[in-house]
């Protein structure tokens, strides 16, 4: 029996939120890892319970959509440049690490200090 494209979706959605799963496992100082796709929209994602959101769902909304933006952008300059393993944006509070696959790529909220970001980082791109 051949599946329907919806039902091809949800398994992908399911394999996606499984991967998150996996990444929040790495590490407690992981806050929040979401699938998001090439438009912005999230895909699937998981907050670390206990963990109050830095961002509200309008902001959320628009963090993802710069960033998906951002992201298509490097991308199309692989030929040159080569492709993106990921991307790193340090704030204040906390780090946020872009890891592009295909058409969609996984947003990773760490609060944690810089040395032990690039261990982190290694961990989460094994998982992928």
């Amino acid at each position: 029996m051949n599946k329907t494209p919806a039902q091809k979706w949800g398994e992908s959605v399911l394999e996606y939120r499984k991967t998150c799963q996996k990444i929040l496992g790495i590490s407690d100082s992981i806050r929040y890892v979401g699938a998001i796709n090439n438009y912005g929209r999230t895909l699937t994602g998981i907050i670390r319970p206990g963990t109050k959101p830095l961002l509200d769902q309008e902001n959320a909304k628009n963090e993802f959509f710069i960033i998906s933006n951002l992201i298509t952008l490097r991308n199309s300059q692989s030929d040159i440049l080569g492709s993106l393993d990921h991307a790193v944006f340090r704030h204040k509070k906390v780090f946020i690490v872009c890891i592009p696959r295909g058409r969609m790529f996984y947003y990773v909220s760490i609060d944690i200090d810089a040395k032990s970001l690039a261990a982190i980082i290694k961990k989460i791109t094994k998982t992928l």
